[in-house]
């Protein structure tokens, strides 16, 4: 690759790496991110530059989950600690799932995953209503002695037990941006931003802290695609295309939105709140950026997208 290749960012959730219930293991995920590579080496076979960003939800929650299993025993793991743990973890996932898929198909490229922090602003509303749940599921009274323990916020969560929550304040610039698109643009595959980033503050003497709180992966993804000047912004879900009217009778698939168009159905709330909505927020925050265009749809149908088979194309 060169200098000039076109450059994507790809936004891929965590739970692409947990197909159901029965199929949780590292060797399970690992099998889910090969199957994810396959899709985005088609991209990167058609001569895109790529950089490669994921969620870690469902992961957060496991690694939270054996710090509590084990807080009689060692000092639980502060969650920035953990995002960056999660980064190293998955990012050597996909990192050798791209090798063995380039080895596969002749590709010369290296892949490399880079450990990302994303600023936040300290007086962000968030942090006084801390509503994100994490960790697991616990009993009342369990949940408060490990708030005045530990001092987390707790909450119930909808009649299914408390849980701990925390702030998910507004991401406002990827601290290691201009190493991400160097390395992007030199012909890297890169690996970045996984969960959104470690979310870090600004302290009084401008000095970088890590914080207990989450970012949204597909909003730090649009943030990175707009830092970088990225000419694409793909979110890799579980659908080819986008749909209004999702699941009702009117349900109709869409080849493409412009930017009008996006606004329109987001603010007539023809998307989930809690899948698609927040993934076409990311897009309007791109288009609107100055991004070129967007695209949704499943990592395996990317090749296909690229080509106008498939997907949502999302323009200004």
């Amino acid at each position: 690759m060169t200098p000039e290749s076109k450059l994507a960012v790809v936004a891929i959730g965590g739970n692409a790496l947990i197909r159901d219930r029965n199929h949780q293991t590292i060797p399970d995920q690992y099998e889910a991110a090969e199957l994810t590579v396959r899709g985005v080496a088609d991209m990167i076979d058609a001569g895109w530059n790529v950089i490669v960003t994921h969620g870690n939800g469902p992961q957060m929650g496991y690694i939270l989950r054996r710090s509590e299993l084990s807080i009689h025993e060692v000092a639980p793991v502060p969650m920035d600690y953990a995002g960056a743990d999660l980064q190293g973890g998955l990012g050597y996932m996909f990192v050798r799932a791209f090798r063995n898929e380039f080895s596969r198909r002749g590709i010369a490229r290296e892949p490399v995953a880079v450990v990302t922090e994303t600023l936040v602003d300290a007086n962000d509303p968030a942090f006084k209503n801390p509503t994100k749940p994490i960790g697991s599921q616990m009993d009342e009274g369990a949940a408060k002695a490990l708030a005045a323990q530990q001092g987390w916020t707790v909450a119930e969560d909808a009649g299914r037990g408390w849980r701990r929550v925390v702030p998910s304040p507004q991401p406002l610039r990827i601290v290691d941006y201009r190493a991400v698109a160097h390395l992007a643009r030199a012909g890297f595959v890169v690996i970045s931003c996984g969960g959104g980033g470690i979310p870090v503050i600004k302290d009084a003497e401008g000095m970088l802290q890590g914080v207990e709180a989450v970012i949204d992966k597909d909003l730090a993804s649009s943030l990175l695609a707009q830092a970088i000047g990225a000419d694409l912004f793909v979110l890799a879900t579980g659908v080819e295309r986008v749909a209004i009217g999702f699941n009702t009778p009117r349900q109709q698939w869409l080849d493409s939105m412009t930017l009008a168009e996006a606004r329109r159905y987001d603010a007539a709330d023809e998307f989930d709140k809690g899948s698609m909505g927040p993934k076409i927020k990311a897009l309007i925050a791109f288009l609107e950026g100055g991004g070129k265009q967007g695209l949704i749809t499943s990592p395996e149908a990317l090749g296909r997208a690229l080509r106008g088979e498939t997907g949502t194309l999302v323009v200004p």
